[in-house]
């Protein structure tokens, strides 16, 4: 996208990049992840089968 703008980019200053945000990145990650303690509850579905609606 950089280059598309006209903007070179060497490999090294990528890197750079990475090391100094990608943990900071990685932990807002984290953070929004839902984790497998958590309870998911439905109660119901609706189910569309050839134009009719179904309740489950």
């Amino acid at each position: 996208m950089m280059l598309y703008r006209g903007i070179e980019v060497m490999y090294e200053s990528i890197r750079e990049w990475c090391q100094k945000f990608g943990q900071q990145y990685a932990n807002q990650l984290r953070r929004k992840r839902a984790y497998i303690t958590d309870k998911w509850h439905l109660d119901e579905v609706v189910v569309t089968i050839k134009g009719q609606q179904y309740y489950l």
